[in-house]
Order: structure tokens, then C-alpha cells, then sequence
């Protein structure tokens, strides 16, 4: 059945948020502005940067309560009806707090390691995900991978190694950019990042999707924890020093806020990237969220992937990434393995690209015959 233009929207909106979400966090990492020292320098603030993803996050519970809001003074029952809505309203919040606290660990070494690495590699290797995901079902949720997503992983894992030595090999730096083990580091540090992703997925799959809490209810009350957590930790974090990978000079604060503050005031660009990474990631989860609940989670991913093709584009074209050869080559094994993971293989794509080209074949075909029959008739 072909999209309607709802539905194409909703994939549009996700590809387009999603990817300016990465780009507008590597982005403020590469802009220079003043600090509190009276110093030019980059935008090194991962864990700030993590409280602006959460704030983003947190709007969408504002989202939710304000829909709810609306529905229900209808007095129709349309707010148990509404996909946005609909679900179990009366449950106990804390039960998200353990997910929470494992995406705001993850989203903060994710930070670090995107300000080390490419923007393009920071999304490809957030794929690792498919990995971790599958290991740890099998030990807590008693599920038995079959013959299909094993070839998944394994295709994904090809993938990331060629994705690695493509980063390795590289010879794309200069006094601007991190140097080659930066960016190893920063690939390190994100699939690092994906195994505590890994253990938030089984977490709420084991503890929270049998409560059939709203998508966005659940989003917004985990933005919400990551923020208050997170922000209440970047007050002991002013006073620990620390040095790379985690801050740029040996001796730096591990976080300091008044000093990003500062910052985003010497520079509408730097502003401008922190608002992006706030607000497309409230939208991210919105349309991704309906984009699930409207065609399905396997198109969810595909979008997902379309979004990793347009940040790396995105990277060449802008952000000073230079082409190699063998990204590409692990790209395509890795995105190969993710289709397979998820029930895409060649053969479904050709029979499903076949039926709409039949599809669309015979309808032309039946306008024929319609428009041949109605001349007949208006025939004398």
C-alpha cells in the first residue's frame, strides 16, 4: 500500500530532525568562542551537551501532558483513543528511573566520543547497538537468536571493522582536528556507549513494555530523570579535574556549565547549535515514535540508516570529512547486517519492490479499460 502524505511526512521530519541532531552537536564542538577565561576556544562541554538532549526530551513529556490535556476536555474518550495517548496512565514513573540513568550514561560517553571522532562514524557505530541488544536478550529475556539475525551480527560486526580501519587509516587531520587516536578513542567510546544502550533496551523490554505506558509519556519521564540527574552531577564535576579524552588541556574541569554558558553567549552560531540539538531531538522522538506506530518499527530503521547516508553526506560537504573508499564498503556491510537483523533481506525487498510495480501496472492497466469503456459509451 503507498504512503499517504501524513506518513511521508512523518519520515521526512525523522530523517531531517535526526540528522540535524548529530550535526548541531558536532557542529557546536567545532565552533570557537569565548570562555569565562577570556579565551577563544572549542565548545568542549559533553555533558552540558547531554542536559540539552535531555531538556529536549523532557519537552516531550510537556507534549504529552498538554495533548492529554486537550482530548480529554472533548469528553469523548478520544484521549484513550489517540495513538500519542493511548496506554496505561497510572503507573509509578521510577520504574523508567534505571533506563534513564543508562541513557544518560550512554548519551554522555556518546558526547565525549562524537567530540573526538567523525560525525559519520559517531552514527555508524551507534549500529554496535544490533550486538549488544542481541547478546543480552538471549541471558535476561530468554530469547533464542535464529540462523538469519546471527548472519546479522556478524554482517554488522564486518561492518564496524571496516568502519574502524577506514577511521584508522585515515590521513584527515591537522591542527584543527583530533588526531588519529582521538578518533579511535572516540569510535571506542561509542560502542562503549552502546553496550549500556544495550542494557537500557532490555531493561525497559523486560520491566516496562508489559505496562503499555504512551511511547512519548515514557521518553518525557526518562528526559526528565536525565536531566535532573545530570544536572545535579555537573556540580561535584566543576570541581574534579581531569584531562583528554574527557576534557581538551590536562587540569580541565570534567564539566564546567557557567563556562558553556559563557560560551553560548559569545556566539549565535554556538547558540544556534544548542537549540538545534534541543529541539530536533524533542521532534526526533515524536516522529519516530509515530513513524513506528503508523508503518512499522523495520521502516523506523531504514529511515535510521537513511539518516546515517545524509549526516555523512552532510560531513563531507560541510564539516571538512574527507571521502574514503572503505567507509563506504563497511557502510554497506553494516547497514546489510542491520536489514538482516531486522527481516530485510534482498529477496523481500525484490518481491516487495515487484508488488508495487504489479500494483501500480494493473491500476494503469484498469484506468485503460475504464477510460476505453466510458469512449464506448459516449459513442453515438
Amino acid at each position: 500500500m503507498a504512503w499517504t502524505s501524513y506518513q511521508l511526512l512523518l519520515a521526512f521530519v525523522m530523517v531531517i530532525t535526526g540528522s540535524i541532531n548529530t550535526l548541531s552537536t558536532k557542529w557546536a564542538d567545532e565552533i570557537k568562542s569565548v570562555g569565562r577565561d577570556g579565551k577563544n576556544k572549542h565548545f568542549n562541554h559533553p555533558f552540558f551537551q547531554a542536559s540539552c538532549m535531555f531538556l529536549g526530551e523532557m519537552f516531550c513529556l510537556i507534549t504529552f501532558k498538554t495533548l492529554y490535556r486537550i482530548y480529554s476536555l472533548r469528553a469523548d474518550g478520544t484521549e484513550d483513543v489517540k495513538e500519542l495517548t493511548k496506554g496505561n496512565r497510572n503507573f509509578n514513573p521510577l520504574i523508567l528511573f534505571i533506563p534513564a540513568m543508562c541513557d544518560m550514561t550512554a548519551t554522555s560517553i556518546m558526547y565525549i566520543g562524537l567530540n573526538l571522532t567523525y560525525a559519520s562514524s559517531f552514527q555508524m557505530f551507534r549500529g554496535s547497538v544490533i550486538i549488544f541488544v542481541g547478546l543480552l536478550s538471549m541471558g535476561f529475556l530468554d530469547r533464542v537468536l535464529n540462523k538469519r539475525e546471527w548472519n546479522g551480527i556478524v554482517l554488522v560486526c564486518i561492518g564496524l571493522v571496516v568502519i574502524g580501519v577506514a577511521d584508522f587509516i585515515s590521513k584527515d587531520t591537522n591542527a584543527d582536528n583530533h588526531g588519529r587516536n582521538d578518533i579511535i578513542t572516540g569510535d571506542m567510546l561509542i560502542v562503549i556507549a552502546q553496550i549500556i544502550q544495550s542494557i537500557q533496551m532490555v531493561v525497559e523490554e523486560k520491566f516496562v513494555a508489559g505496562q503499555d505506558i504512551p511511547p512519548l509519556q515514557a521518553v518525557g519521564w526518562e528526559g526528565l530523570f536525565g536531566f535532573l540527574v545530570l544536572g545535579f552531577l555537573q556540580i561535584p564535576f566543576y570541581f574534579i579535574r581531569a584531562g583528554p579524552p574527557v576534557t581538551e588541556h590536562y587540569g580541565d574541569r570534567l564539566e564546567d556549565a557557567i563556562d558553556a554558558f559563557v560560551q553560548i553567549g559569545h556566539s549565535w552560531q554556538l547558540t544556534l547549535a544548542v537549540l538545534g540539538t534541543i529541539v530536533s531531538i524533542a521532534f526526533f522522538n515524536l516522529a519516530g515514535i509515530s513513524v513506528t506506530k503508523e508503518l512499522s518499527a523495520t521502516t523506523r530503521m531504514v529511515l535510521d540508516s537513511v539518516r546515517t547516508i545524509v549526516i555523512w553526506i552532510f560531513s563531507l560537504a560541510f564539516l571538512g570529512q574527507k571521502f574514503h573508499w572503505l567507509q563506504l564498503f563497511g557502510f554497506v556491510w553494516l547497514l546489510a547486517g542491520m536489514g538482516l537483523y531486522n527481516g530485510i533481506t534482498f529477496r523481500s525487498v525484490f518481491i516487495k519492490v515487484r508488488s508495487l510495480i504489479n500494483r501500480r501496472y494493473n491500476t494503469m492497466e484498469e484506468d485503460l479499460i475504464e477510460n476505453k469503456n466510458a469512449e464506448d459509451v459516449n459513442q453515438p
